[in-house]
């Protein structure tokens, strides 16, 4: 895991700016700096390493190959790199092949020289990896960015007073001379809908995300104007190398396998990603919240190897999970950390955020997600996690309801749906919690009743499946959302075969967009700052490719999703362990705004001060008095827009 930045220039390639922009994100590389400029001058590499697979000077980067075609600067990790290895010298490539010895054992020297031997798209689609990279070839004077295929690493790129440059964090980028690139309006009104912002775009106009599964192949005369949108994959510069919706469709045609056959190929497959993924010089651990996901990953990995698991506590028992997460890890004999951190440890996490992140960026659970790295970080310098269960496998509850109540819904006509909507919509919170308190559903989820609300006024109002997706994502903004100056943009999802069920319909559009933008790059910044390498072996693209060509009848059953994950793990764990209804991984911000953190969300809520960052005022403030009198909870709008003022005012 590293950090990479770099610049196509008009002119000469500046070595003490590219020094600067990798020093800006050196807590993504603490290990090892390096800087690369081409013999011409034009175009310049910045490298910040996290020395994990061959801890010599042999990884150093930027990397040239022996040939001295190619040079590459490298963010991430390629899990099978021994096997290519093994297969490039098998087939008469490579220095062991020609007699001369490899640098090392690195997976970057592995990956270099099989582009050298093999070609960019051969190399690329043999590896199975996380990353985002660089590589300049200096034969047809071309840059190449390329981004892993489910988009775990981060790479922007875009023109900063007329130089195209590119960098891991928006940080690095933001150093250029020049910088003046203005909020882009569509991305902000993204954020206020999505409390991210979706790629392609970045907060920032003419920067942009390059999207998971694509590369952008470049000379420095085809980066000489800017573009005037964000780019559509698989035209122009970018293009797609790997496809999630061709892997998905491919699955709806597939032979229906037997369950036990379906579970037993899953397992392989994912044993195989955590045995490879556990492989590293450094020490390696994993987290393990207790829930589906983490605890199949770690009862893989405790088949073949002793592991070290992380947890977080609260003091907050609604959203404690470490009680589960001590019970999984003393069943598999795992060596067990625990963190109970304070309210006031976590509120104090909270003004690091927007340096973080870097863009403004939402989801509250990136406060004990931050609080877990930095756990970890002690002891460990990898941790795996189970990130990705929900989107391959149907763990969200709107893919539940998809899959059991919108085909009932669908049957009622929509004027009579959209006045239901209306109706329920206006019965007061307190209403909807008293309820879930007589279903005996509350103790257990404490915003229960916000959902069920959510859940019907979503179904009432929608004309399609594409809509109650977009409603529940839909942080309760919708028409109304208070942003003045900018346009009611919506996020432009790409679709699969119509053929594809409600609910597989609404997983691909959640890996699609909400994993890359939202959890992905909550876990990547979390981690970064703190110098801890994440992986994923749910992501790897052997499981996603496997998962794929699973019925979606294993996945969901009986009102119940992750099904077949569900039937890996009881193998290895009781399912009184783990059996018990979804609880997330978050804080309770929305109490602490009524507490200890008013005083903070007051002055960025100041009439002034909302107005200044685009937004009206009245309709916020208006919110802000409802939730502090218990009236309502408007707990995600108000983060979405205390993150963005938060952000707006950080240095």
């Amino acid at each position: 895991m590293c950090g990479i930045a770099g610049i196509v220039a008009r002119g000469r390639a500046d070595e003490g700016l590219l020094r600067r922009m990798a020093d800006a994100i050196a807590h993504r590389g603490p290990d090892d700096a390096g800087i690369w400029i081409d013999p011409r001058g034009a175009v310049g590499f910045g490298h910040r390493r996290l020395s994990i697979v061959d801890l010599s000077a042999a990884g150093h980067q930027p990397m040239t190959s022996r040939d001295g075609r190619w040079t590459l600067s490298f963010n991430g990790e390629i899990y099978n790199h021994a096997a290519l290895r093994a297969r490039l010298e098998a087939r008469g490539g490579g220095p062991g092949a020609a007699g001369a010895p490899w640098r090392g054992h690195s997976d970057t020297e592995t990956l270099l020289e099989c582009i050298s031997a093999w070609g960019v798209d051969e190399a690329i689609g043999a590896s199975a990896g996380m990353f985002a990279l660089s590589l300049w070839d200096e034969s047809e004077r071309r840059l190449h960015l390329i981004r892993d295929r489910m988009g775990e690493k981060p790479l922007y790129y875009g023109w900063v007073g007329g130089d195209f440059a590119f960098a891991s964090e928006l940080k690095a980028m933001r150093l250029l001379p020049g910088f003046d690139n203005g909020l882009d309006r569509r991305a902000v009104s993204l954020f206020t809908r999505l409390g991210y912002v979706p790629a392609p775009h970045s907060i920032f106009e003419r920067i942009y995300k390059l999207e998971p599964g694509c590369i952008l192949s470049a000379t420095p005369e085809d980066l000489r104007t800017p573009l005037s949108q964000a780019p559509v994959a698989g035209t122009g510069l970018v293009q797609r190398y790997w496809s999630y919706g061709e892997a998905v469709e491919s699955g709806l045609g597939a032979a229906v396998a037997r369950e036990t056959e379906a579970v037993d190929r899953l397992e392989q497959a994912l044993a195989d990603a955590v045995r490879d993924q556990a492989m590293a010089d450094v020490p390696v651990g994993a987290f393990l919240s207790g829930g589906i996901d983490s605890s199949t990953v770690v009862a893989l990995y405790r088949e073949h190897s002793p592991v070290r698991t992380f947890t977080i506590g609260f003091e907050d028992k609604a959203f404690d999970e470490a009680p589960h997460a001590r019970a999984v890890a003393a069943h598999l004999g795992t060596d067990h950390h625990e963190c109970y951190v304070t309210a006031g440890e976590a509120r104090d996490a909270i003004p690091l955020l927007p340096r973080i992140y870097d863009e403004p960026f939402a989801d509250s659970s990136q406060i004990p997600t931050y609080l877990v790295c930095r756990h970890a970080r002690a002891q460990v310098k990898v941790a795996l996690s189970g990130d990705g269960g929900d989107e391959l496998f149907g763990g969200y509850n709107r893919h539940l309801v998809a899959a059991r109540l919108w085909p009932r819904v669908q049957a009622i006509p929509r004027p009579l749906r959209a006045a239901a909507g209306g109706l329920l919509g206006r019965l007061p919170e307190k209403a909807w919690n008293a309820g879930a308190d007589l279903a005996g559903r509350r103790s257990r989820q404490p915003h229960f009743g916000a959902k069920v609300r959510k859940s019907l006024r979503s179904m009432a109002s929608a004309q399609g499946i594409a809509d109650v997706h977009d409603s529940f994502v839909d942080e309760w903004f919708g028409a109304d959302a208070p942003v003045a100056e900018f346009e009611d943009a919506r996020p432009d999802p790409p679709e699969i075969a119509a053929a594809a069920p409600d609910a597989l319909q609404m997983m691909y559009r959640d890996a699609m967009t909400y994993l890359p933008d939202d959890i992905l790059c909550k876990v990547d910044r979390a981690a970064m700052a703190v110098s801890l390498e994440t992986r994923l072996p749910l992501l790897d693209h052997r499981v996603v490719e496997v998962a794929a060509r699973i019925p979606l009848a294993m996945k969901i059953s009986g009102g119940v999703g992750k099904q077949v994950l569900r039937r890996i793990l009881f193998r290895h764990v009781p399912p009184s362990l783990f059996d018990r209804p979804k609880t997330g991984f978050a804080v309770p911000v929305g109490e602490w705004m009524r507490g200890p953190l008013r005083e903070w969300a007051e002055e960025l809520l100041e009439e002034r001060r909302l107005a200044e960052g685009g937004f009206r005022a009245a309709p916020i403030r208006a919110r802000w008095k409802e939730h502090l009198d218990r009236n309502r909870d408007w707990t995600a709008s108000l983060w979405f827009i205390l993150m963005f003022q938060a952000w707006r005012s950080s240095p």
